[in-house]
């Protein structure tokens, strides 16, 4: 029996509370798996995902980011994709930390892995420069890479749109920016949401769900800029652990990751340029973006494990 807890906990922008929700197996943990979400979702939408694992012993864990799910919920003065004022791309680093932190002190000795997915995907590359060494692997999930160019235009645009609407302006051009063309490659799409997968169910319920379907304030995209600057800089990503297990994956009809290209081209920066030890790549035919709401979703479900397992026997052999 899966046993799930939810706990707040003070976040490091040093006013907010965050809302988290643990997954916890029946018997003693055989690891433990952060998931670190996407933008305009929770944490709360990988229950499916996080049952499974829990069932096979892992614990599965994870943090609502503030302006997200539970952590705008418990905060009276909260915003729907506002982070903070102050250094927010840091905060969110920080908050996963401090969550990691709490948990393993809970259940210290078990081997610890993130899993990033989308945005989250670039909170978990900073995390894996910062705060490499304290983890056994990660799982870098839907993720992006922009020309620099790309990514200081958008950071420049932003910026300036922040000096005279404020950081909580929500912005429809800027968010059509950032969607632009994702249904480019989907025949007669049935909403404006088809790109996340070819779960009709799913992408239905994120429709109708408040906590899914906002538009990110000015304060969120000059937050995602700067991460992105930040993973994207290869001094930084000198930092990473040379011998940190690392799986990237994607679906192959992901449009954030330029349908693979994005998830390949940081597989041979990780591998071939940093020459980081172990690294994997798998892409899903016939998947979009959020694998773990796709069609077909068992097969990831499984294939997640198998990769945890594989690196868990691995770590308890020393």
């Amino acid at each position: 029996m899966v046993r799930k807890e939810e706990l707040t906990y003070k976040s490091r922008d040093r006013q907010s509370m965050i809302h988290a929700i643990k997954w916890i197996p029946e018997d003693k943990p055989v690891a433990i798996l952060q998931i670190i979400h996407g933008m305009q979702e929770y944490v709360d939408r990988y229950d499916e995902y996080a049952r499974f694992l829990a069932e096979k012993g892992i614990l599965v864990m994870g943090n609502d980011h503030l302006g997200h799910g539970g952590s705008v919920t418990c905060n009276s003065n909260a915003t729907k994709g506002f982070f903070c004022k102050d250094d927010p791309a840091t905060v969110l680093v920080r908050d996963a930390h401090r969550l990691k932190k709490m948990v393993q002190e809970e259940y210290p000795g078990i081997p610890v892995f993130i899993l990033g997915h989308s945005f989250g995907s670039f909170v978990a590359r900073e995390y894996i420069t910062r705060y490499g060494t304290g983890i056994q692997g990660a799982i870098i999930q839907g993720t992006a890479y922009m020309p620099t160019g790309t990514v200081n235009s958008l950071a420049n645009l932003v910026n300036i749109m922040q000096l005279f609407s404020g950081t909580k302006k929500r912005s429809t051009m800027i968010n059509n920016m950032a969607f632009k063309g994702y249904l480019k490659r989907i025949p007669n799409p049935r909403t404006k949401f088809d790109w996340l997968s070819h779960n009709e169910e799913s992408i239905d319920k994120y429709i109708a769900d408040p906590l899914d379907n906002f538009i990110f304030t000015l304060n969120g995209f000059a937050t995602m800029a700067e991460l992105l600057k930040r993973v994207q800089d290869i001094n930084k990503m000198d930092d990473i652990p040379k011998n940190l297990p690392i799986l990237i994956t994607a679906g192959k009809e992901d449009p954030v990751g330029n349908y693979g290209e994005a998830p390949a081209k940081l597989f041979d920066i990780y591998k071939k340029q940093l020459q980081i030890q172990n690294v994997e790549l798998k892409l899903y035919d016939n998947m979009r973006h959020e694998l773990q709401q796709e069609i077909g979703r068992e097969q990831v479900f499984e294939d997640q494990y198998q990769w945890l397992r594989k690196v868990i026997e691995s770590v308890n052999k020393g």
